[in-house]
């Protein structure tokens, strides 16, 4: 019986207790049915009576005895009957929700138990709808950040790959100048020069370094910042105040407009990254001669530089590691190709949305950050 589907079950289990139920309603009747009979009285067709007392408890076990056959089979019928539907009724829809269950264990996320009623069965199904849904839910999530994991570490093999390909270029300078000097090489010779040159390559190379290491610990220095609430038109002052020095000592016209408050919550310090490394790029970008121009509005930050502009096919490049325009390939022109891939990934951290574009009165780029 344990191994046994239900319907069965149900039907054996039904159709067992009816029968036993009409079986002792058969022998009820014809134990009692005698005795409960006081007197009855009958007429021949002659017209003689009699005392039925005598005869009648015979008379009616011997008709009972005699209507059994009939009344078995008709109540064994009407039982088998009643024990189908029965069990139809109450099997189908644990059969339902079964099936429904099995789709499930293959992940149907379209499949649903119908909830036919408010007994406890339907209270099952729609518990079972709920928990399933829940499921699909947490495993959808799950998959989501699975795929960030998995897009975050081909990002850092990627960056990874870069930064030894950009470290190699240095170093490899750096071994050819000194070996150059140790076999007393044409210019190499002036081994003050190039001492000077190695000190430059190696003050290239930890800066480089540092940038990297920085950028490494972006995801972990991000998690722990804390967010709160600045004014940034009172911060930005003291942000552009170095660079506007540098843009001096470059005869670079520094300009900074604050036209009002600007109200913000958010990782202070992220910002703060974002803005330095803005105003570093359109240092090194701008020459000498020309104009950059911050200006903070109340809903986004705007810097333009004058310098040539970036072809479009070339402006989604900018955001990758290392990347750098032909014009800008030296490093004395220009830096080391992480400060918008730095830009890119705080703004995306701390939510902010930018755009960047060139322009053509004056020529240059525009960088606006929205907030």
């Amino acid at each position: 019986m344990k191994k046994m589907k239900l319907f069965p079950k149900f039907f054996l289990y039904t159709f067992a207790v009816m029968l036993f139920i009409m079986i002792a309603a058969h022998v009820f009747i014809y134990i009692f049915a005698p005795q409960m009979l006081i007197s009855m009285k009958s007429s021949m067709q002659d017209g003689m009576a009699f005392d039925s007392t005598l005869n009648s408890g015979n008379f009616i076990k011997e008709a009972i005895l005699k209507a059994f056959p009939v009344s078995l089979a008709f109540c064994t019928f009407v039982s088998f009957v009643c024990s189908m539907l029965f069990s139809r009724a109450i099997t189908k829809p644990m059969k339902q929700i079964s099936k429904a269950t099995e789709l499930m264990a293959g992940m149907d996320k379209s499949v649903r138990c119908p909830v036919d009623s408010l007994d406890e069965i339907g209270i099952i199904a729609d518990n079972v709808n709920t928990l399933y849904a829940d499921l699909i839910s947490t495993i959808e999530n799950l998959e989501n950040e699975k795929q960030k994991v998995r897009e975050a570490e081909q990002s850092k093999i990627d960056f990874l790959r870069a930064a030894s390909h950009e470290l190699k270029t240095p170093v490899t300078a750096l071994n050819a100048i000194l070996e150059n000097m140790i076999l007393g090489v044409g210019k190499y010779k002036d081994t003050d020069a190039c001492l000077l040159q190695c000190q430059e390559i190696t003050v290239q190379l930890s800066n480089m370094i540092q940038q990297i290491l920085d950028t490494s610990r972006m995801d972990f220095i991000h998690s722990v910042d804390t967010i709160e609430t600045f004014d940034l038109a009172q911060t930005l002052p003291s942000l552009c105040e170095s660079f506007q020095l540098i843009a001096k000592l470059r005869q670079i016209d520094f300009q900074l407009d604050i036209k009002g408050p600007c109200s913000l919550c958010l990782s202070k310090k992220s910002l703060e990254k974002i803005i330095s490394n803005l105003l570093s790029n359109a240092v090194l970008y701008t020459k000498a001669q020309h104009r950059i121009q911050v200006s903070l509005q109340t809903d986004m930050l705007i810097v333009e530089n004058e310098c040539m502009p970036i072809p479009e096919d070339k402006l989604s490049h900018l955001f990758e590691p290392f990347y750098r325009p032909d014009y800008a390939r030296d490093r004395k022109d220009g830096g080391n190709g992480l400060g918008l891939f730095i830009v890119d990934v705080l703004a995306r951290q701390t939510g902010l949305r930018y755009n960047f574009e060139a322009v053509n009165e004056p020529q240059g780029m525009r960088f606006t950050l929205y907030f």
